[in-house]
């Protein structure tokens, strides 16, 4: 592609060299760089990529994209220097271009907020896909691609990883997408350029205060989607959440409001909720659904409103809602023979761990015990782990403390930042090997009991140092109940 085409959009501050050339494709990581290439140097978290920049031009590199001046040379014939006034702003951009705009021959549906993403776009395409229409879903879970599961990296991957595969679903007959919007793509610029049919926002809660440093930064990633919305698209806003208008006070897109409280253009009333299910009003109609707890309400009323904004037949869409069946290591339950009950979910925030204790609580028996086995992640915000371990001990009958993903951080030291919020309560232990933890569980629970394992959900790793380990709670429960709760 010719150099010119992809600068097309790009808030260029000046060129040297001649920029009516080929270039053969597109990098930020210059261990990739090959000949031809356009090099694209970012001063990044960690490494700044500008650094790079003579090997990459050592390598054969054709272009460079820069946004620090202080890397741009006197004069160049054999390479192209354009400085900009983001680098990582341009290549969202120049991706987006570089793979024929895929986002523009999609319908595309971001979804953003702190919990209840995964659920709600994963159910999206499960929906679409059900309905008989092609559609690609990107979410830390997985990468669909129509039927193809590709292994995911992170909630929304690079700029160029994120173009190919949208590029790929266009390919292969997909007309839909829907992707998890998080707040490190949205200021890291990795989504600019793409082309959004609708924006949802489910909800904002305290999380990744260790990236964004306060929680008003933190509002800002997310509202940053809404407010770079085009004017022909349109956004969904849960209202009942406190920054539910917020999100949209600035917004382009036509706006609409979901709520289970108050009257909105989506309303939901939860009717009766069991632990395998729950009966709602959604829009004025009755629905049984295989879902529980009031955040899956909220869920499943952001993906009724995305579904009949998309267009389709409002009595097909409720028909295909209450056959979905919940995400993998979402409140997805795993029974012991003897009938002892254990949940599996993702729960890593304080509000999200509350919303699962609350749905267990309104569900079990006063004879029934819980044991919550639950603990923080390393490396990341630590301003959370108290709460975590002071909700856990509120609701449970015995509480457990034990290692999350403690990356490079010791283990014990996150521990005894948990053990910070557990004031006057005693009833918790503290069991550091979370294999352990969940054996302890298992052994403690009585027949009928409810264990909650909270933290991980659908990994099936355990990142300890720098290294990730085969770990999956599940089957890890499965194990303990298979030697202490047999009939």
């Amino acid at each position: 592609m010719k150099l010119s085409d992809l600068l097309q959009d790009i808030a260029i501050v000046r060129t040297i060299g001649e920029t009516d050339r080929e270039v053969t494709g597109i990098q930020f990581d210059s261990r990739k760089v090959e000949a031809g290439n356009l090099f694209v140097a970012q001063a990044g978290t960690a490494v700044d990529g500008h650094t790079f920049i003579e090997q990459c031009v050592a390598k054969g590199a054709t272009a460079i994209v820069l946004d620090n001046p202080t890397y741009m040379p006197q004069a160049s014939q054999e390479v192209c220097y354009i400085l900009v006034k983001n680098s990582d702003e341009a290549l969202g951009k120049m991706a987006h271009c570089w793979y024929g705009k895929p986002s523009q021959q999609l319908k595309l549906v971001g979804v953003t907020g702190t919990n209840g993403k995964t659920t709600t776009a994963t159910l999206l395409y499960d929906m679409t896909m059900a309905m008989g229409y092609r559609a690609g879903l990107i979410s830390p879970v997985v990468y669909r691609i129509g039927e193809e599961r590709i292994a995911s990296t992170h909630t929304t991957p690079d700029a160029i990883r994120l173009n190919a595969m949208m590029r790929r679903m266009v390919d292969s007959g997909c007309d839909y997408c829907f992707m998890e919007v998080s707040s490190h793509s949205i200021v890291q610029h990795r989504i600019d350029g793409l082309k959004f049919t609708g924006g949802l926002f489910t909800n904002l809660t305290h999380d990744h205060l260790d990236y964004h440093g306060t929680y008003k930064e933190y509002i800002r990633a997310k509202k940053l989607f809404f407010d770079k919305l085009p004017k022909d698209s349109w956004a969904v806003t849960n209202i009942d959440d406190r920054n539910g208008e917020v999100m949209v006070q600035n917004t382009e897109a036509k706006v609409y409001r979901l709520s289970l409280r108050s009257m909105a253009d989506f309303n939901t009333r939860l009717t009766e909720m069991l632990p395998d299910g729950m009966l709602l009003n959604l829009a004025g109609n009755e629905l049984w659904v295989h879902f529980t707890g009031r955040f899956n309400a909220y869920n499943l009323t952001t993906v009724y409103a995305a579904a009949t904004l998309l267009g389709w037949d409002k009595m097909e869409v409720l028909t295909t809602l209450s056959a979905l069946k919940p995400v993998s290591g979402r409140f997805e339950s795993v029974a012991a023979d003897d009938g002892t009950m254990a949940i599996v979910d993702y729960a890593h925030t304080p509000d999200a761990l509350e919303n699962v204790l609350e749905t267990i609580e309104e569900v079990r028996r006063g004879d029934q015990q819980l044991f919550v086995v639950c603990g923080c992640g390393g490396d990341r915000d630590k301003t959370k782990r108290p709460e975590m371990a002071a909700i856990a001990v509120r609701y449970a009958t015995t509480a457990i403390f034990t290692s999350d993903n403690p990356r490079t951080e010791d283990a014990e030291a996150i521990l005894d930042d948990m053990e910070a919020g557990v004031g006057e309560k005693r009833n918790y232990l503290r069991i550091t090997n979370r294999r352990e933890a969940i054996r302890t569980a298992a052994m403690l629970a009585k027949v009928g009991d409810i264990i909650l394992i909270a933290g991980k959900g659908h990994e099936d790793y355990q990142i300890i140092g720098t290294e990730k380990h085969h770990f999956d709670d599940r089957d890890e429960i499965r194990e303990a109940f298979a030697t202490t709760h047999r009939k």
